[in-house]
């Protein structure tokens, strides 16, 4: 049987999940008192670093399904979303309405390639706790 590994565990979550080569997060922004454009930035950023900490990067984003509190910031997050996905590398990706943690306009749940390197993944044993709710 493959080894899990999970990342910044709490009783009811992990950072991050990683198994057969692929890793499972979610990302809520750190500030949930910006507007949605602010939101989605501090989430995109949070995903770049979160990937850059097991030696991934955008180009092995598998899947993200996006939950936003309003669809109306749909057009905010397609602008930057268009920016931040390297062309010809999307990841498959599902966007609905959902009903939020109070403040939280957006919540993206990620599955990523690890890249993998000489005896397996790099991954560093702990990336820290999270503060989502």
């Amino acid at each position: 049987m493959t080894e899990i590994q999970r990342i910044g565990v709490t009783r009811r979550w992990s950072d991050v999940v990683i198994h057969h080569g692929t890793a499972y997060f979610v990302e809520v922004a750190d500030d949930p008192q910006q507007d949605a454009t602010g939101q989605v930035a501090q989430v995109l950023a949070q995903i770049d670093a979160r990937l850059a900490l097991f030696g991934s990067d955008r180009t092995d984003l598998l899947q993200v399904l996006i939950y936003l509190a309003d669809l109306s910031d749909g057009g905010e997050l397609n602008e930057l979303w268009d920016n931040w996905v390297p062309t010809g590398h999307a990841p498959s990706r599902a966007c609905v309405q959902a009903a939020l943690s109070p403040g939280y306009r957006v919540e993206m749940v990620i599955t990523a390639a690890v890249r993998q390197s000489g005896q397996g993944t790099s991954v560093p044993p702990d990336i820290g706790q999270s503060d989502r709710q």
